[in-house]
């Protein structure tokens, strides 16, 4: 026998994040797999990011005051409750590592984000995926599953890859009959996008209860993907035990000034929520037009479903489209084999899509 060190409980049984397919779009190559902005980003983030590079022979400001400062007065929010993180990956993970022990659960909705299982096997808990109802989180499906062991509950709201979401009412009533001791965690990531009156991206929870997280990110509507930058509301005892955790001067200068200018700039962000509202109706229609059935969504991307005949099933779209250059997402991974999503970018790259879709529906 070789004696070697082994990593804990749950690391092998997890499967690497894969991410979308592509690179950065270049000639007639269209990445749609990733739902990264349309318009891509503020030209005064980019200034912003382009003059902090003066600067980096410095260390970065491990508490990012100044960004805090702007996330609070851009949603009203205290700055002592917000944490910042390398994308709101790293603050669920932390969340994870915080709250879960080995032998704990936390639950999650089936299609939700792949990444809820993933950092809770890391500490050696156990991920429970509760079905859902119309590709929908199912809160009675949910609250069922909680057993004495239950530690934490993941909620993307909206969910990726559906794109549907739980209204404020749902999302309280599930609040409401969690025990205290359980940890509500809902990730808003598309929460710009959303126009829903009845829609509430967890701010009001949070500020209410001593149990609820509320994460977002930099990386879609402010088109900041490549920095990594996220950030949480938390109540304070909870910001208080991520910022023990989470590794000093995780955020670079460039990122937290780019993420400050990019949040002032909310021409910027309309301009971006107005051109998704434009092309995800366009989008939906034609391609329902083309016998294909879509969810409805309210994010940035929407879901396809194909038929399971042969030659015109997902995996075949999938293979017709990335010869052409059109990357779309294969979400075989979160149990949706017969469904493939694409993200709504910008026009000529809608266009080409919708073009080559046609195609691979009128030849088959």
């Amino acid at each position: 026998m070789i004696n070697r060190p082994e990593p804990g409980p749950g690391i092998l049984k997890i499967k690497p994040y894969c991410g979308g397919k592509g690179g950065h779009m270049a000639g007639n190559v269209y990445k749609l797999s990733s739902n990264e902005s349309a318009l891509g980003p503020s030209k005064k983030a980019q200034k912003a990011y382009s003059d902090a590079v003066a600067s980096i022979s410095i260390y970065p400001d491990g508490g990012y005051v100044p960004l805090r400062q702007a996330i609070s007065e851009r949603h009203q929010l205290r700055p002592e409750q917000i944490v910042c993180g390398a994308g709101s990956d790293e603050i669920l993970s932390h969340l994870a590592q915080s709250f879960l022990q080995p032998g704990d659960e936390a639950i999650y909705s089936a299609h939700g984000f792949t990444i809820y299982p993933l950092i809770t096997l890391a500490q050696g808990a156990v991920p429970i995926a509760v079905t859902e109802h119309n590709l929908t989180t199912d809160v009675d499906g949910i609250l069922a599953a909680v057993t004495p062991r239950t530690r934490i509950v993941f909620i993307a709201n909206p969910n990726n890859p559906t794109g549907t979401y739980i209204n404020y009412e749902e999302m309280r009533r599930l609040h409401g009959r969690l025990r205290s001791n359980i940890l509500l965690v809902i990730d808003a990531a598309y929460a710009e996008y959303v126009l829903a009156n009845d829609y509430d991206a967890g701010i009001e929870l949070v500020t209410s209860s001593e149990n609820v997280v509320m994460t977002r990110t930099f990386s879609k509507v402010y088109a900041l993907a490549a920095l990594r930058l996220g950030w949480a509301y938390c109540p304070e005892h909870i910001a208080d035990v991520i910022n023990r955790v989470r590794l000093p001067f995780n955020l670079t200068t460039p990122t937290i000034e780019a993420g400050i200018a990019a949040i002032s700039d909310q021409r910027h962000v309309e301009a971006s929520i107005a051109h998704n509202e434009t092309w995800r109706d366009r989008i939906f229609e034609e391609l329902s037009a083309m016998g294909l059935h879509l969810t409805p969504s309210v994010a940035n991307f929407l879901l396809i479903e194909f038929p399971e005949d042969a030659g015109r099933t997902a995996h075949d779209a999938d293979a017709f489209m990335t010869a052409r250059g059109i990357f779309l997402r294969d979400v075989s991974d979160y149990g949706l084999s017969r469904h493939l999503r694409m993200t709504i970018a910008g026009e000529k790259a809608n266009l080409a899509a919708l073009a080559s879709m046609l195609d691979f529906m009128s030849s088959t």
